[in-house]
């Protein structure tokens, strides 16, 4: 059986990038102590602006914006469907919007069964 991935992309302000990586890394402790396997957030590096399509585009990236590209590992969808309800429901997941380092309402996210892993 494979493992189950979230994934999501997240415009953060490029001077918020301090906070934004904090806030993950308590938040990669919850997602851990409720079943994830792995946590990985990526901070822009190469990340060209497109015609059609794009990063940028796919969250509506402003200036002074860097997209993150992160995913979190799980043994299971059953495992993820029952952590991520304990992670939502945790009093430390609990966002204070007047700190919170990103628009939220632009965050693409969803998940997926992986079909190739080499």
């Amino acid at each position: 059986m494979m493992n189950y991935v979230d994934g999501f992309l997240v415009p953060v302000p490029t001077a918020r990038k301090a906070q934004y990586v904090e806030m993950a890394e308590k938040a990669a402790v919850i997602f851990k102590e409720f079943g994830a396997l792995s946590i990985v957030e990526c901070w822009e590096d190469d990340v060209p602006e497109g015609k059609v399509t794009s990063f940028p585009m796919s969250v509506k990236r402003q200036d002074g914006e860097s997209v993150v590209f992160s995913w979190i590992t799980w043994p299971s969808k059953e495992v993820r469907d029952i952590g991520m309800q304990k992670v939502m429901d945790d009093p430390r997941m609990q966002p204070d919007h007047d700190t919170m380092p990103f628009d939220g309402q632009r965050m693409v996210f969803g998940g997926f069964v992986p079909v190739v892993v080499a």
